[in-house]
């Protein structure tokens, strides 16, 4: 069975036996019930929702080849000589640029590119990122990071609860979004550690040298996230709730570096990568 299988397996597991565990604890036994009637919900919802949350999150809409030729013909030609089946292709309209992949498996899978990333890069350039998604396909990461996408967009709804809270005769419209906020703070900082107890850093690295494995050019993909990481400093992503929950699936951090956004960082400096790609590139003497 796959690593990320048995990851992927592990944390629906675990989050399930926490949900029920926290039920039993304050309600005995009808907690129990209920308990275990929320984490099948739970499961139901990760499974049949999961790969396209983060879909949903950046407004993606699916392209045809007529639309983008181009990238069609790149993407055909990485998978091709992958030796995997070819993605779906998606685009988001945002002038942050990114891209991610979603799938459980490589016949389910799609990937999505920014409005942003396809005015930014060179073809040399977006052949690296494309290879780097189609890394994470073949070793099914997007599976882990959909499903903990997923459980971490759940969680943070949960300050919508606020919402629907009596407040009694207070006229106050205030109140309802500081007390979202302060569950916000409550919920967040469990999100964050949700995904990262489902998603290790170590798969970007990984995912870098089988994309510079199959393009042949380590230098054109840390030219490509040079680029990046200064477009997201330029045009970072609203931190809107499903995409901090779903951040961590893009090539690159999209978020600023602080407050909150810093606890949804999943990706290793992108400097290292950077310097490892290269130092890839002159091992096998490359310009």
């Amino acid at each position: 069975m796959h690593r990320n299988t048995i990851r992927t397996g592990a944390l629906l597991i675990g989050v399930s036996a926490l949900v029920v565990l926290c039920c039993w604890s304050c309600a005995g036994e009808k907690g129990l019930q209920l308990g275990i009637a929320v984490a099948v919900g739970v499961n139901i919802l990760v499974w049949f929702y999961g790969e396209s949350m983060a879909l949903r999150a950046m407004r993606a809409r699916a392209i045809s080849e007529i639309e983008q030729p181009e990238l069609y013909r790149i993407v055909r030609e990485l998978a091709t000589e992958a030796r995997q089946p070819m993605p779906r292709l998606y685009l988001s309209p945002t002038p942050a640029p990114n891209a991610f992949a979603v799938g459980r498996n490589p016949r389910r899978a799609a990937i999505c590119c920014t409005t942003g990333l396809l005015r930014l890069l060179s073809e040399r350039e977006l052949r690296g990122v494309l290879a780097h998604e189609l890394a994470h396909v073949r070793k099914r990461d997007t599976l882990v990071c959909s499903v903990a996408a997923t459980l971490a967009a759940i969680i943070t709804s949960l300050t919508a609860l606020a919402l629907l809270l009596p407040f009694g005769d207070s006229e106050d419209e205030d109140v309802p979004s500081l007390l979202g906020a302060m569950l916000f703070l409550v919920l967040g900082p469990i999100a964050a550690l949700v995904i990262k107890a489902g998603v290790s850093r170590s798969r970007e690295y990984s995912a870098d040298v089988e994309a510079a494995r199959l393009t042949g050019d380590p230098v054109g993909l840390a030219n490509a996230l040079r680029k990046i990481e200064v477009g997201t400093r330029t045009h970072p992503l609203p931190a809107e709730r499903p995409l901090l929950a779903a951040g961590h699936m893009m090539i690159a951090h999209p978020f600023p570096h602080q407050g909150m956004k810093r606890l949804f960082a999943a990706h290793p400096p992108t400097s290292e990568r950077i310097r490892r790609l290269r130092r890839l590139g002159d091992r096998w003497d490359l310009r």
